[in-house]
This record gives structure tokens, C-alpha cells and sequence, in this order.
């Protein structure tokens, strides 16, 4: 059996995943996506704590700062895909997948977003305000001070059109990296597959929403000169709609190379369940890629 599957048998796997998303009870799928919200939190909180108590090597090389902040952050996705959790950004890569492959609706994509949205944002925000603010973690020196720095860093410097370019470039890499763990059959290799194209995004100041719901909203609790309302008009729209075209990027050329015979193939459809033809394996599908490519 081969370690990775192909990227034919991969691209199925997202769309039966817009599938499942799809049929998902609404009150599961929130709070999938809170304790999401969470878990990439962690991550968040471990890249504040190397960055902030970093100062010194900061300003005498803060491009290995980048690096190292990079490395840590990679954990809360680890955590969020072995858990099988609900992520925004991902979503915008699967469900648009299966909107286009016919397997979904169309509506199920606003729906799903915006739950997973929320959900996301509510973890993100219990997490920063109970187990990050009240419990005093970042509130001593030097730690406050660039928390506070990274918020505006992340939300108030950059121009509009800048966060929304660099969303595009987070969500690409962070979609990457979910449809290379999908394709690993294996623990080790899944991690490792996830971790890579994370650490890039976040070593390159790349803009995910989700990440940012912590980074900026613990930065404002803890005393940054930023309001809620410049935060959402600014950063939270523009990363936002940026990583959902990053999304796109990923999952519409996939569509385009593996699945444009996917009811041909076989797969169970949201609305009846039942296969429109019998389901082909895995080899027969490998084989006709081979046959694509050739």
C-alpha cells in the first residue's frame, strides 16, 4: 500500500468531507468549529510567548524570531485536523468543492461559513479573554508590549489591499497543508505534511481571520490602541475575503484536474445518499489518472 494517496483520490476525499460538513447537525458543527477556534489558539498563545520573550534576539536578527514563531504555530492546526474540528479557512477550499462538483448545494456554503465563522470566532475569543487575559499568562513585560505590537502589526499598519493579498497567501499555503494531510495515511506523516506549509505562512506574516480572532482581540485586551470596529472594517473583512480566495485557488484547480467526472464516478450525493453509478476503488481511479497524464 502506498503512503500517500494520489491527488484523484484526495480530491474525492474533499468533496465526501463537503458532504459530511453538509449534512452535519448545525449546533455539532458550531461547536466543532469553537473548540477550533481554541485549538488554534494554542498555537497562537505558544507564537506570542517565543516572540515576546524573544526581544533581545529580535533586535539583532529578527528574521530567525520569524522563523522560530513559524515552527510553534503549526500545532493548533495539528490539533484541529486530528481532532476532525471545523476551520473556516479550510472550508473554503471543501465546500466550494462540492458546489461545484454538483454533490452540495450552492446555499450550503453561506450556511456552513457562517456557522463555522462564528464558531471559530467565539473559541477564538473565550480563549484570549478567560484563559489568556484573566489568567495573567501575557501580562507582564515584555510579553504584554508585543502582544500588543503584533495586534497592530496585524491589524492597524498594513493597508487594506495588503491584509486581503496577504490572506490570499495564508489560506493557499494552510489549504495546501490540509489536502496534504488528507492525502497521508498516517499520523506522523500527516503532522508533518500540515507543518510545513504553516510554518511558511506564518514565518512570511501571512493574514488567516481565524488566527488573527486571537492574536488581534488578546492584543486589544491587553492595551493596544485599536477599537473592535477598526479591527472588523479593516483586518477582519480583509483577511476574511482574502484566505476565501486563497481557498478558491486550491480547490477550483483540483475540481478542474480530478473531479470533472466525479458523478461518473460513483459518489454518494448530499441530496439522495445513494451512488448514481456502482463506486469505482481506489486502483481504478489511480489508473486513470495514470491515463490523464500519459
Amino acid at each position: 500500500m502506498d503512503s500517500t494517496l494520489r491527488p484523484a483520490e484526495v480530491a474525492h476525499i474533499m468533496v465526501d468531507s463537503a458532504i459530511a460538513k453538509h449534512r452535519e447537525r448545525y449546533d455539532n458543527l458550531f461547536l466543532k468549529a469553537f473548540v477550533a477556534g481554541v485549538m488554534l489558539s494554542f498555537g497562537g498563545l505558544l507564537m506570542e510567548v517565543l516572540g515576546g520573550g524573544a526581544t533581545s534576539l529580535a533586535a539583532s536578527d529578527p528574521g530567525i524570531v520569524k522563523i522560530l514563531q513559524g515552527f510553534v504555530f503549526p500545532v493548533g492546526l495539528v490539533m484541529i485536523v486530528l481532532q476532525g474540528l471545523e476551520l473556516l479557512t479550510s472550508n473554503m477550499m471543501v465546500m466550494p468543492m462540492g458546489v461545484v462538483a454538483r454533490a452540495i448545494p450552492w446555499w450550503s456554503v453561506p450556511v456552513n461559513w457562517t456557522i463555522v465563522f462564528f464558531g471559530n470566532l467565539t473559541g477564538s475569543l473565550f480563549f484570549a479573554a478567560i484563559l489568556v487575559k484573566y489568567s495573567g499568562i501575557l501580562s507582564a513585560e515584555p510579553y504584554n508590549t508585543f502582544a500588543q505590537h503584533t495586534a497592530l502589526t496585524k491589524a492597524a499598519v498594513p493597508e487594506w489591499h495588503q491584509i486581503f493579498l496577504r490572506g490570499i497567501g495564508c489560506n493557499w499555503l494552510v489549504c495546501v497543508a490540509v489536502w496534504q494531510a488528507a492525502g497521508a495515511r498516517e499520523t506522523i506523516s500527516k503532522i508533518f505534511a500540515l507543518w510545513i506549509p504553516i510554518w511558511v505562512f506564518v514565518a512570511c506574516s501571512f493574514d488567516h481571520v481565524v488566527a488573527n480572532m486571537f492574536i488581534v482581540p488578546i492584543g486589544m485586551l491587553l492595551g493596544a490602541d485599536l477599537s473592535a470596529a477598526a479591527y472588523i472594517r479593516k483586518s477582519l473583512i480583509a483577511a476574511f475575503l482574502g484566505n476565501a480566495v486563497g481557498g478558491l485557488l486550491v480547490g477550483l484547480p483540483a475540481y478542474w484536474f480530478y473531479l470533472r467526472d466525479y458523478h461518473a464516478d460513483g459518489l454518494r450525493t448530499a441530496e439522495t445518499g445513494q451512488a448514481l453509478t456502482p463506486p469505482q476503488s481506489s486502483s481504478q481511479l489511480s489508473s486513470r489518472e495514470d491515463k490523464r497524464q500519459q
